[in-house]
């Protein structure tokens, strides 16, 4: 067995993720940039570090789970949700249930629900938001964002639902207790179910072709006739039938 297959076995042991499972020219090296970053020659030596050193390992998860979000990413997808999809998802629905799979620090769940009060306030929501990085998700419970991550948010909305203050924008409180934030890896553990959303964008495009596959037929178990599931930009599903699923819009697939 070659020293990074060795690694990766052993990362298993230690944290439960399965490396595996992702693209390992992309992953093998986002590693190893960190490793060598940090002055680690080898795999032996970055692995026993790992697993004396909470703040190497820390840094690790960071690096091997993609935290790279903002308000409103890619708004011209957010008009056609506005627009097209939730319109569609409420003709039949007084209440909305929504995932938001892979959050990272909570900008996606977070303009859902502000898209939700401004444009759909008679609607009953209840908005599940998960990522496997727990560090991730303690930050997205804050609700305190740089202004690179408010980029994309239209100015009414900032003075609306932000406080800004020591040059950070400070979701309101209100806001905030609209979304539940909860630990969850979309390779092995249970998917919620009966959902009529899931949004799932620019994470899948570093998994293999197998999990990938995997995780598009639980997504699709978990939505309920109808419900849609919104992918990122480098993501299309070009075989959305092997899964129940149809072209909705651009980026956006309706459960058949």
């Amino acid at each position: 067995m070659g020293e990074y297959a060795q690694f990766i076995e052993r990362i298993y042991e230690l944290i439960g993720v399965d490396l595996t499972l992702y693209k390992e020219a992309q992953m093998k090296r986002r590693i190893k940039s960190l490793r060598d970053k940090l002055g680690y020659t080898n795999f032996t030596t970055y692995y026993d570090a790992l697993k004396r050193d909470k703040a190497v390992l820390d840094q690790f998860n960071d690096r091997i789970t993609i935290n790279v979000t903002e308000f409103y990413r890619n708004p011209k997808r957010w008009d056609v949700l506005r627009d097209k999809v939730f319109p569609e998802l409420i003709k039949k629905n007084r209440q909305l249930h929504i995932w938001s799979a892979a959050c990272s620090t909570g900008e996606e769940p977070y303009s859902l629900a502000m898209m939700l009060k401004e444009h759909f306030p008679q609607i009953k929501v209840s908005i599940t938001a998960t990522d496997l990085d727990e560090r991730v998700l303690e930050h997205a419970k804050t609700g305190v964002y740089a202004r690179a991550q408010l980029k994309d948010l239209p100015p009414a909305k900032k003075s609306k639902y932000f406080t800004f203050k020591n040059n950070k924008y400070y979701l309101n409180d209100d806001m905030k207790r609209k979304v539940t934030f909860q630990r969850h890896d979309l390779l092995k553990d249970p998917y919620p179910r009966n959902l009529d959303l899931i949004v799932c964008r620019n994470v899948l495009i570093y998994f293999t072709d197998e999990a990938k596959e995997f995780i598009y037929n639980r997504f699709s178990e978990s939505l309920n006739e109808g419900g849609m599931l919104f992918v990122g930009s480098t993501e299309q599903i070009f075989n959305p039938g092997n899964y129940q699923l149809k072209l909705f819009d651009t980026f956006f697939y309706k459960k058949q």
